[in-house]
């Protein structure tokens, strides 16, 4: 069997208030495919094994960012040497910040879906059209994660204050970044806990020499394959310079002129000189002075003691304008 199988996480915050979801999707996709729900880990591995026995062509996950990451690790594990079929991004998450940044178009799921469905009926005579994209491996190979986003220090503080805000979603991201800029401006509560220093250091490999990021503090050490990071701003506009690479910054400047970047940065922008460590690498290992690291990948927080390391991992394909 081809056609399209779809991986729908009912333990998503949009999912638990929608039971029905995976019913209506099942019945919007009728005979082109098979809809799964992924209740844990070990069902998502069970899905995945079942899916590339079926070797199916179109993976779709309803989701969000976070969603889409776990789902993308899964069966990459999976898959192994074998490649991925094409990925369908139906949103339906709180975070749609990947999808966002390669031009996915808007809706809902079934919406989507609705309107994959019908290219994948028209692809002999117009082959569905993607993008393709490298994720980041991030940890080592008996813990590995893969994503498209990576970031320590505000990064991972900003979504800390995000999620303790309320019910995520787009206004509530929007006014927590206001919140965080009004209180850097007049030295707040706030801005201390998002923006509290990232103290380490970071190793990269680029163009096969390796380079170091001295250790001090860091408003963060981020990294991406896209180059969005939410709320439409673009801080890794050199992901697709080189092929094979990843796009690394680490920002040394202070929380105000961070803020006076925010401009440049939503214009996809470089920043001031002396403002950060730029590169485009292969390999990054990052360490912190305390020897706990905890970092971001794709809107989901996590926390490692001992280095992170982050390599460029397989390139993906990911549907695009249904």
């Amino acid at each position: 069997m081809s056609g399209i199988g779809v991986v729908l996480n009912p333990r998503s915050r949009r999912n638990l208030r929608d039971p029905q979801a995976a019913t209506r999707l099942a019945r919007a996709l009728g005979d082109h495919g098979i809809v799964r729900q992924a209740r844990s880990l070990d069902e998502l591995y069970v899905i995945a094994e079942d899916f590339k026995q079926l070797s199916i062509d179109v993976l779709g996950i309803s989701g969000g960012d976070g969603t889409n990451h776990v789902t993308i690790t899964g069966f990459l594990d999976v898959y192994g040497a074998r490649a991925l079929p094409q990925l369908a991004f139906l949103r339906g998450g709180t975070m749609n910040t990947v999808a966002n940044s390669v031009g996915v178009d808007h809706g809902g799921p079934e919406g989507l879906l609705g309107r994959l469905m019908r290219a994948y009926a028209e692809r002999a005579s117009r082959p569905l059209a993607n993008v393709e994209r490298h994720v980041m491996k991030i940890g080592d190979a008996h813990s590995a994660h893969y994503g498209f986003l990576f970031g320590t220090g505000v990064v991972y503080g900003f979504l800390a204050e995000y999620y303790a805000n309320g019910e995520p979603s787009p206004l509530v991201a929007a006014r927590t970044l206001l919140r965080g800029v009004g209180s850097t401006i007049v030295q707040g509560e706030m801005i201390q806990r998002m923006a509290r220093p990232f103290r380490g250091s970071a190793t990269l490999v680029q163009e096969g020499r390796e380079i170091d990021w001295s250790e001090r503090d860091y408003l963060a050490i981020a990294a991406g394959t896209i180059d969005h990071i939410g709320l439409n701003f673009r801080p890794f506009h050199r992901y697709a310079e080189r092929p094979g690479t990843f796009h690394a910054l680490g920002i040394h400047t202070s929380p105000l002129q961070f803020v006076r970047e925010m401009p440049r940065i939503w214009r996809a922008e470089a920043m001031r000189p002396g403002r950060t460590d730029d590169a485009t690498a292969t390999r990054m290992v990052v360490r912190s002075a305390d020897g706990t690291v905890r970092y971001m990948i794709d809107g989901d927080l996590h926390e490692k003691h001992g280095e992170v390391e982050v390599t460029v991992g397989p390139r993906v394909k990911i549907i695009v304008g249904t």
